[in-house]
Protein backbone atom coordinates (compact mmCIF):
# COMPACT_ATOMS: atom_id res chain seq x y z
CA UNK A 1 0.00 0.00 0.00
CA UNK A 2 1.38 3.32 -0.95
CA UNK A 3 0.14 6.90 0.78
CA UNK A 4 1.59 10.43 -0.22
CA UNK A 5 1.77 12.84 2.87
CA UNK A 6 2.33 16.54 2.82
CA UNK A 7 4.39 18.35 5.79
CA UNK A 8 4.78 21.20 5.99
CA UNK A 9 7.85 23.03 7.07
CA UNK A 10 9.19 26.13 7.73
CA UNK A 11 10.90 26.28 4.46
CA UNK A 12 8.10 25.07 2.38
CA UNK A 13 6.22 21.48 1.82
CA UNK A 14 8.12 18.11 2.22
CA UNK A 15 6.14 15.40 0.59
CA UNK A 16 6.47 11.55 2.13
CA UNK A 17 6.07 9.00 0.00
CA UNK A 18 4.58 5.87 2.61
CA UNK A 19 5.13 1.83 1.37
CA UNK A 20 3.96 0.24 4.31
CA UNK A 21 4.26 -3.33 5.33
CA UNK A 22 1.51 -5.67 6.23
CA UNK A 23 2.65 -5.71 9.44
CA UNK A 24 5.63 -3.59 10.15
CA UNK A 25 8.34 -4.26 12.84
CA UNK A 26 10.32 -0.83 11.93
CA UNK A 27 10.06 2.38 9.91
CA UNK A 28 13.01 2.74 6.96
CA UNK A 29 12.66 6.66 6.66
CA UNK A 30 15.30 7.13 3.40
CA UNK A 31 15.27 10.93 1.88
CA UNK A 32 17.29 11.79 -1.64
CA UNK A 33 20.51 13.43 -2.74
CA UNK A 34 21.70 16.58 -3.42
CA UNK A 35 20.67 16.32 -7.15
CA UNK A 36 18.17 13.61 -7.61
CA UNK A 37 15.03 12.17 -6.16
CA UNK A 38 12.85 9.63 -4.28
CA UNK A 39 13.25 8.29 -7.90
CA UNK A 40 16.89 7.03 -7.72
CA UNK A 41 17.58 2.71 -8.26
CA UNK A 42 18.16 2.24 -4.63
CA UNK A 43 15.78 3.60 -3.13
CA UNK A 44 13.45 2.65 -5.16
CA UNK A 45 14.00 -0.73 -5.04
CA UNK A 46 14.32 -0.50 -1.13
CA UNK A 47 10.98 0.93 -1.30
CA UNK A 48 9.88 -2.33 -3.60
CA UNK A 49 11.88 -4.87 -1.26
CA UNK A 50 11.82 -4.25 2.37
CA UNK A 51 7.41 -3.92 3.00
CA UNK A 52 7.87 -7.94 1.67
CA UNK A 53 10.82 -8.12 4.86
CA UNK A 54 7.78 -6.02 7.36
CA UNK A 55 9.78 -2.90 7.04
CA UNK A 56 7.28 -0.13 5.99
CA UNK A 57 9.70 2.49 4.05
CA UNK A 58 9.10 5.84 3.75
CA UNK A 59 10.75 8.00 0.81
CA UNK A 60 11.17 11.63 1.76
CA UNK A 61 11.07 14.45 -0.64
CA UNK A 62 13.22 17.40 0.90
CA UNK A 63 11.56 20.81 0.64
CA UNK A 64 13.43 21.83 -2.12
CA UNK A 65 13.14 19.07 -3.95
CA UNK A 66 9.17 19.23 -3.48
CA UNK A 67 9.24 23.00 -4.84
CA UNK A 68 11.28 21.91 -8.19
CA UNK A 69 14.63 23.65 -7.04
CA UNK A 70 17.27 21.73 -8.60
CA UNK A 71 19.58 22.96 -6.12
CA UNK A 72 20.09 21.34 -2.85
CA UNK A 73 20.49 24.40 0.27
CA UNK A 74 22.89 24.15 2.70
CA UNK A 75 23.54 21.58 5.26
CA UNK A 76 22.31 23.02 8.10
CA UNK A 77 19.23 23.52 6.35
CA UNK A 78 18.87 20.48 5.06
CA UNK A 79 19.25 19.11 9.12
CA UNK A 80 16.33 21.71 10.16
CA UNK A 81 14.07 20.35 7.20
CA UNK A 82 14.37 16.95 8.02
CA UNK A 83 14.01 17.57 12.34
CA UNK A 84 10.71 19.32 11.04
CA UNK A 85 9.65 16.07 9.04
CA UNK A 86 10.51 13.76 11.81
CA UNK A 87 7.17 13.77 13.47
CA UNK A 88 5.40 12.35 10.85
CA UNK A 89 8.12 9.91 10.26
CA UNK A 90 8.09 8.69 14.09
CA UNK A 91 3.87 9.02 14.51
CA UNK A 92 3.22 4.87 13.46
CA UNK A 93 5.63 4.59 17.24
CA UNK A 94 7.27 1.91 15.67
CA UNK A 95 11.45 1.94 15.75
CA UNK A 96 12.82 4.41 13.16
CA UNK A 97 15.71 3.64 10.71
CA UNK A 98 16.84 6.95 9.46
CA UNK A 99 18.76 7.53 6.49
CA UNK A 100 18.74 8.06 2.99
CA UNK A 101 21.38 8.27 -0.51
CA UNK A 102 24.39 10.86 -0.55
CA UNK A 103 23.27 14.20 0.94
CA UNK A 104 20.89 12.27 2.52
CA UNK A 105 22.68 10.31 4.45
CA UNK A 106 24.92 13.10 5.62
CA UNK A 107 22.23 14.26 7.39
CA UNK A 108 20.56 11.05 8.73
CA UNK A 109 24.19 10.79 10.58
CA UNK A 110 24.52 14.26 11.78
CA UNK A 111 20.56 14.44 13.30
CA UNK A 112 19.27 10.50 13.95
CA UNK A 113 21.26 10.39 17.81
CA UNK A 114 19.29 13.70 19.06
CA UNK A 115 16.17 12.68 16.98
CA UNK A 116 16.31 9.23 19.23
CA UNK A 117 16.37 7.15 15.65
CA UNK A 118 17.31 3.00 16.17
CA UNK A 119 20.06 2.97 13.43
CA UNK A 120 21.54 5.00 10.51
CA UNK A 121 21.10 3.17 6.97
CA UNK A 122 23.95 5.31 4.65
CA UNK A 123 23.69 4.82 0.95
CA UNK A 124 26.57 6.01 -1.27
CA UNK A 125 27.38 8.03 1.47
CA UNK A 126 29.77 11.47 -0.06
CA UNK A 127 33.14 10.34 1.87
CA UNK A 128 34.79 13.49 0.42
CA UNK A 129 34.45 15.44 -2.91
CA UNK A 130 35.21 13.47 -6.46
CA UNK A 131 38.96 13.94 -6.78
CA UNK A 132 39.58 15.38 -3.02
CA UNK A 133 39.86 12.63 -0.47
CA UNK A 134 42.22 15.90 1.94
CA UNK A 135 37.77 17.29 1.87
CA UNK A 136 36.98 14.26 4.52
CA UNK A 137 33.19 13.88 5.87
CA UNK A 138 34.47 11.20 7.88
CA UNK A 139 33.80 13.04 11.12
CA UNK A 140 29.77 12.95 10.40
CA UNK A 141 29.93 8.96 9.64
CA UNK A 142 31.96 8.23 12.93
CA UNK A 143 29.89 10.89 14.67
CA UNK A 144 26.41 9.18 14.01
CA UNK A 145 26.60 7.32 17.46
CA UNK A 146 24.10 4.30 16.52
CA UNK A 147 24.36 1.08 14.52
CA UNK A 148 25.10 2.61 10.87
CA UNK A 149 25.32 0.64 7.59
CA UNK A 150 27.49 1.80 4.64
CA UNK A 151 26.46 0.96 1.55
CA UNK A 152 28.80 1.57 -0.88
CA UNK A 153 29.61 1.88 -4.68
CA UNK A 154 32.93 -0.21 -5.83
CA UNK A 155 33.81 2.57 -8.18
CA UNK A 156 31.87 5.74 -6.20
CA UNK A 157 34.00 8.67 -6.81
CA UNK A 158 32.89 10.49 -3.60
CA UNK A 159 34.75 7.37 -1.97
CA UNK A 160 35.18 3.78 -2.88
CA UNK A 161 34.65 1.18 0.12
CA UNK A 162 38.42 0.79 0.55
CA UNK A 163 38.97 4.75 1.69
CA UNK A 164 36.70 4.67 4.81
CA UNK A 165 38.33 4.63 8.25
CA UNK A 166 37.58 2.17 10.69
CA UNK A 167 34.94 2.53 13.32
CA UNK A 168 31.46 1.41 14.77
CA UNK A 169 29.08 1.07 11.17
CA UNK A 170 29.30 -1.92 9.03
CA UNK A 171 30.29 -1.47 5.39
CA UNK A 172 29.20 -3.21 2.36
CA UNK A 173 30.45 -3.02 -0.95
CA UNK A 174 28.73 -2.88 -4.51
CA UNK A 175 31.46 -4.46 -7.17
CA UNK A 176 31.83 -2.08 -9.81
CA UNK A 177 29.22 0.28 -8.62
CA UNK A 178 29.07 4.56 -9.10
CA UNK A 179 27.11 7.06 -6.88
CA UNK A 180 24.41 5.72 -8.25
CA UNK A 181 24.75 1.77 -8.13
CA UNK A 182 25.42 1.85 -11.78
CA UNK A 183 27.67 -0.63 -13.02
CA UNK A 184 29.30 -0.58 -17.04
CA UNK A 185 28.49 -2.94 -19.27
CA UNK A 186 31.99 -4.68 -18.96
CA UNK A 187 31.30 -6.00 -15.31
CA UNK A 188 30.54 -9.58 -14.74
CA UNK A 189 27.54 -8.55 -12.67
CA UNK A 190 24.50 -6.83 -14.05
CA UNK A 191 22.85 -4.15 -12.40
CA UNK A 192 19.75 -6.11 -11.29
CA UNK A 193 22.35 -8.69 -10.05
CA UNK A 194 24.27 -4.88 -7.72
CA UNK A 195 20.73 -4.21 -6.68
CA UNK A 196 19.94 -7.49 -5.26
CA UNK A 197 23.47 -7.04 -3.57
CA UNK A 198 22.00 -4.31 -2.04
CA UNK A 199 18.80 -4.89 -1.11
CA UNK A 200 19.88 -7.91 0.15
CA UNK A 201 22.51 -6.63 2.29
CA UNK A 202 20.22 -4.09 4.18
CA UNK A 203 17.74 -6.53 4.88
CA UNK A 204 20.01 -8.82 6.42
CA UNK A 205 21.34 -5.81 8.49
CA UNK A 206 17.54 -4.93 9.74
CA UNK A 207 16.92 -8.28 10.13
CA UNK A 208 20.32 -8.51 13.03
CA UNK A 209 18.56 -9.20 16.78
CA UNK A 210 18.56 -6.23 19.03
CA UNK A 211 19.39 -3.79 16.43
CA UNK A 212 15.92 -1.88 16.67
CA UNK A 213 15.10 -1.08 19.91
CA UNK A 214 13.54 2.13 20.28
CA UNK A 215 16.01 4.63 21.66
CA UNK A 216 15.32 7.69 23.48
CA UNK A 217 15.89 11.19 22.36
CA UNK A 218 18.93 12.84 23.89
Amino acid sequence: MTKIETVETATGPARVHWYAAEKPRAVVALSHGAGGGIGARDLAALARVLPEQGFTVALVEMPWRFAGKKVAPAPKTLDTGWREIWPALARPELPVVAGGRSAGARVACRTSAELGAAAVLALSFPLHPPGRPEKSRADELLGAGLPTLVVQGGNDPFGRPEEFPEGDHELVGIPYGDHSFAVPKRADLTESEAVTLLTDAVTAWLATPGMLRTRPVL
